[in-house]
């Protein structure tokens, strides 16, 4: 990385690369945390579908949290911009992990149907 402005850019970018990894695990680590801390013992048959829908839980209240910060930030109730701001940047990462989570499903299913029986 150069700090005398010669591929400043890349260096920039590399920076915010970074910075998104770290976001997408701090997330993904909350939400692991979350899910086995209120998850009950999931019934034979039934845990993955418990699973991903406790995880589409959590991504639409952070979506709906979001939504929330930045309506009230427009009405003038909260000024704290940075809050509103790493709000709608761990809702836009939790969708975001949402929609690979769904791509491979999606890959492993297709996988699947063209295996030979």
């Amino acid at each position: 990385m150069s700090v005398n402005g010669i591929g400043g850019a890349g260096s920039v970018q590399q920076i915010i690369s970074l910075r998104q990894q770290i976001i997408d695990r701090s997330s993904l680590l909350q939400e692991l945390h979350q899910a086995k801390g209120s998850q009950a013992p999931a019934e034979p048959g039934g845990g993955f579908a418990d699973t991903l829908k406790n995880a589409l839980d959590g991504v639409s209240a952070t979506q709906s949290k979001a939504s929330d910060l930045s309506a009230q930030y427009e009405r003038g109730e909260v000024t704290d911009i940075a809050k509103v701001m790493l709000a709608r940047q761990e809702a836009g990462v939790a969708f975001e992990a949402t929609l690979q989570v769904r791509n491979k499903l999606l890959s492993a299913y297709q996988e699947i149907m063209r295996i030979g029986i």
